[in-house]
């Protein structure tokens, strides 16, 4: 009986261990929901394209002046020129999906009947 009392004992005090462990993790932030909570302040549509169009421009041109940097032997890194460039790739690329959904969903409220 004693040995299955002390068998018992092990996983038990491992399972208080992990439970210890989890309760000393700092809790995960999330973002609150925005239907429940009030808006302190309103997003405006056109601004956050403004800035988005802004931003991919920037990388862009950073991109552009790190490989000119490169090309005129100004700059021997070579992977950051490279790294930055498909960075702005990438956001293009992007930032071109997002306006292919947006005229989509454009057209569909337009086809709509009223």
């Amino acid at each position: 009986m004693s040995e299955n009392v002390l068998a018992m004992q092990q996983p038990l005090s491992q399972i208080a261990e992990v439970q210890a462990q989890i309760q000393s993790f700092d809790a995960i932030q999330i973002a609150p929901n925005p239907i429940t909570t009030p808006q302190t302040q309103a997003v405006d549509f056109t601004s956050v394209i403004t800035e988005t169009l802004n931003s991919v421009d920037q990388q862009g041109r950073d991109a552009s002046a790190k490989m000119t940097a490169v090309d005129t032997g100004k700059s021997d890194d070579l992977v950051g020129a490279m790294v930055a460039s498909q960075k702005a790739s990438l956001a293009f690329s992007a930032m071109v999906q997002v306006r292919n959904k947006l005229l989509t969903a454009y057209d569909d409220v337009m086809k709509m009947p009223v």
